[in-house]
């Protein structure tokens, strides 16, 4: 048997009227929103499929992509499909958590809206920004963090694939780390259209706040693997409060985390949740392993055909 990994999407991937097509058909979709709407104190679902601009706003982007992909997971889960390991990308790692069993989703819910109000106010839009910056090695991109540090904070936030890594911090250290880059020789920076310097020390009173709420919660032991973002390991259990906390303010080892799970004998990734950028991720940095994803009905057919 191939393992097999399921990856959970993140912030970023979240689009008008996600997962529509599988609330209409599975009973169990229609389910796990109703419950976050109910958790939430409003319509979810009514607000994904109509409201762009506040599905754009980090404290309904985050309740809005777990609600979506715990969903889809549970179709999968009904379908036959189980996973030897799980991750998630940043907030990915909720959804992870709940396919694992260490989270119930309500509490997984009401953890990622307070998650992302922590992450809105921590650093309001405006106040700091984040750059792709590619195909440039890692230890150059932290030297010219280092340099651009006199300008205020700014470091490596995402660590996607060996050719992109997404720097973030202050809007005038940014700034003048892409100066850097740009006498450097560097041909390629794309800034990113997020809300907020994500996984930089700006984020430490969220980071402090996340922690508290936490400490609210009941962490169950995993029954999957699940490799986190912030140490690139498998997580223990006793460790995931800690882990969460960190990840806020912590860079994002994504590339490392699938070199994890490829060690542990994984050769098949599922990406579960709305988008392609973690499949896009894993085809980047390794073309000979199977990727597939699941956001839609037309993609959930295709991957069980593929199946029989």
């Amino acid at each position: 048997m191939t393992k097999t990994a399921f990856l959970f999407a993140g912030q970023g991937a979240q689009k008008v009227g996600m997962a529509a097509d599988l609330y209409e058909a599975y009973p169990i979709v229609k389910e796990t929103f109703s419950t976050a709407s109910r958790i939430l104190g409003y319509d979810l679902r009514e607000l994904i499929n109509h409201d762009e601009e506040k599905l754009n706003q980090t404290r309904y982007t985050q309740p809005a992509i777990l609600t979506t992909s715990v969903a889809i997971y549970r179709v999968l889960q009904e379908k036959g499909f189980a996973a030897d390991m799980v991750a998630g990308l940043s907030l990915g790692e909720y959804s992870a958590l709940v396919a694992a069993g260490a989270l119930s989703f309500e509490e997984a819910v009401d953890l990622v809206a307070k998650r992302g109000q922590f992450m809105e106010t921590a650093a309001p839009a405006g106040t700091g920004k984040m750059v792709a910056v590619m195909n440039t090695e890692p230890s150059v991109i932290e030297e010219i963090c280092q340099k651009a540090s006199v300008k205020g904070i700014v470091s490596p936030a995402n660590y996607n694939t060996p050719g992109q890594i997404v720097i973030g911090g202050e809007t005038a250290a940014v700034d003048y780390a892409v100066e850097l880059f740009k006498a450097a020789g560097v041909k390629r920076l794309i800034p990113l259209k997020v809300s907020g310097p994500f996984h930089t020390a700006l984020l430490k009173s969220a980071s402090e706040q996340l922690a508290a709420e936490l400490e609210k919660v009941t962490v169950k032991p995993l029954q999957i693997p699940l490799v986190g973002n912030t140490e690139a390991k498998v997580m223990e259990t006793e460790n995931i409060k800690a882990l969460l906390a960190r990840q806020v303010m912590e860079p994002v080892r994504f590339y490392d985390s699938v070199a994890t799970m490829k060690n542990a004998g994984v050769e098949a990734f599922v990406e579960v949740g709305p988008g392609k950028v973690l499949s896009g991720f894993v085809k980047k940095i390794d073309k000979n392993v199977s990727v597939a994803h699941v956001e839609d009905l037309e993609s959930l057919q295709a991957l069980v055909n593929e199946k029989s």
